[in-house]
């Protein structure tokens, strides 16, 4: 079988997606699961963008050494200058330089001739060449574009040094049949098409980005791009673990494999979105709550009998435990350890013995703890680890009758205890006002909301919000039995964010 090289765009397009801006070492951390998962290439950041999403760029470049890094740049001297200065270090670096190609975006956006394009479009490769082998070239919104101007720009960049071409669908226009049209064209027509591999970066903007991305398996391209959970610009991007699952499920029929490990899907997935802010919806392929269960009466009985019935896929095959094993209040270290790990979770032995005190605390107001109980757990450990303050106490009075009133207790970097009290319209905006005397840092709360983890009135109850200051958004997660102390952790797990970003722009 040939080999499909999954290139992984998350920390690059997927954190364009509105609100899911991540700081340096949440960048890291998901870089180093993308390593685990067995990604091909990492495109880790645009480091011309801001000087934190350079310095993420340099970070993963010299930490995570297995995977091709990528820093994609403008067609601009500058760009591809700043491109080699973050990825130089890594073991294996790319440039991937883009260009706008279609009418739309040429007349009214940067106002160039065709000519003008295909000459800086040569000309910044070539200098992207002068500082690495491995170059990548976009011609932008090329399915809007006139396909024989794109057989002429790719021309043009292999002759000066492209050794990938990735054909965008930038804002996600294209139907299958038609981009697999496209990408036939360009493999037919393109005389020195054969010096480099094709790709493609399928938007969802009609939700096709996997389906457009598999018809250009078929047609012969050999790498896609794509995001944990299909996060990304707008609608999002093509999602990773549809692409690899297909390609697996139908080895039949696509005769394609890929380098991924599989059982780190499901892992990726929850990390990726605990540190975006952004929930998988049940529905999800793959990856959804829902994925891998049946409530239908027929289908449950088919599964019973024999899986393969409903079930196209083994759970496991992409890191969900099939296991039974039953945690309390009773199950000791070994049991939670090995669910952990069942989970893709590796944790130190200091985490893990934070961890498991939490364990305990929970398993003594719950008479079951599941999975997803475990997940949002060590979530909220983690969350805690990285905090600036530290919620150390919440306290309210509320009723119908009553005018909500909350007293909180923080921790400071110093270690200075700080309390103050506040009154709200609600239980949750008197918690906010008091952090926000004790913190002091201005901001405005933009969204809002809860859910519970798990069914049950013992459920942790799992709080997001967002908050925005000087333009910026900030998510914040919180999780615990008690939505109101969750609501005051998601706040501060949300200021701690912003307080680190302003420290990191000093």
């Amino acid at each position: 079988m040939e080999r499909v090289i999954i290139f992984d765009t998350t920390l690059r397009d997927g954190e364009q997606a509105a609100g899911g801006t991540l700081n340096i070492q949440e960048k890291l951390e998901i870089a180093r699961q993308l390593e685990r998962l067995r990604v091909d290439v990492i495109e880790a950041g645009f480091p011309i963008s801001s000087p934190g999403d350079f310095e993420a760029v340099s970070l993963i470049a010299r930490e995570v050494r297995t995977p091709i890094i990528c820093g994609l740049a403008r067609a601009h001297p500058g760009d591809i200058d700043r491109a080699w200065a973050a990825v130089k270090e890594a073991e294996h670096p790319r440039i991937h330089v883009f260009l706008s190609a279609s009418d739309i975006h040429r007349l009214y956006q940067l106002k160039k001739s065709r000519e003008e394009i295909l000459q800086t479009s040569h000309d910044m490769v070539a200098r992207a060449k002068k500082y690495v082998d491995d170059v990548e070239f976009s011609p932008m919104d090329a399915s809007r574009t006139e396909p024989e101007y794109i057989y002429q720009i790719l021309e043009t960049v292999i002759d000066a040094g492209a050794t990938t071409l990735n054909i965008p669908d930038t804002v996600g226009y294209a139907i299958p049949d038609e981009f697999g049209g496209l990408i036939g064209g360009i493999l037919k027509n393109v005389p020195n098409i054969h010096r480099a591999i094709v790709s493609v970066h399928c938007h969802n903007d009609l939700g096709l980005a996997v389906a457009n991305s598999l018809e250009s398996l078929k047609r012969g391209v050999r790498q896609v791009e794509c995001t944990i959970n299909g996060i990304g610009e707008r609608a999002g991007n093509a999602s990773l673990e549809e692409i690899v699952m297909a390609i697996k499920t139908r080895g039949d029929f696509f005769n394609l494999t890929t380098n991924v490990d599989t059982r780190q899907i499901y892992r990726a997935s929850r990390l990726v979105s605990e540190l975006t802010g952004f929930p998988v919806q049940p529905n999800k392929a793959i990856v959804g709550a829902n994925a891998f269960r049946h409530e239908s009466g027929i289908h449950q009985d088919g599964v019973i009998k024999m899986p393969i019935t409903y079930e196209i896929m083994d759970p496991r095959t992409v890191g969900i435990p099939a296991s039974s094993l039953v945690l309390g209040k009773l199950s000791g270290r070994h049991a939670f350890k090995e669910r952990l790990a069942e989970l893709g979770y590796s944790l130190s032995e200091e985490d893990f013995n934070r961890a498991f005190s939490a364990f305990k605390e929970l398993a003594d107001k719950k008479k079951e703890v599941t999975n997803k109980d475990i997940e949002s757990l060590v979530a909220e450990e983690q969350r805690t680890v990285s905090e600036t303050y530290h919620l150390d106490r919440v306290q309210v009075s509320c009723g119908d009758r009553g005018i909500p009133t909350a007293a909180v207790r923080l921790i400071a970097p110093d270690g200075q205890v700080l309390a103050d009290a506040a009154l709200g319209t609600g239980p949750v905006d008197a918690v906010y006002k008091a952090i926000n005397r004790l913190v002091g840092v201005s901001n405005v709360l933009t969204e809002f909301s809860v859910k519970s983890v798990t069914e049950g009135i013992d459920a942790i109850g799992e709080v997001l919000i967002r908050i925005e200051s000087d333009g910026i958004t900030y998510t914040g997660r919180g999780a615990d039995t008690d939505v109101i102390v969750a609501s005051g952790k998601a706040y501060m797990n949300a200021l701690n964010r912003l307080l680190a970003a302003k420290k990191a722009a000093t």
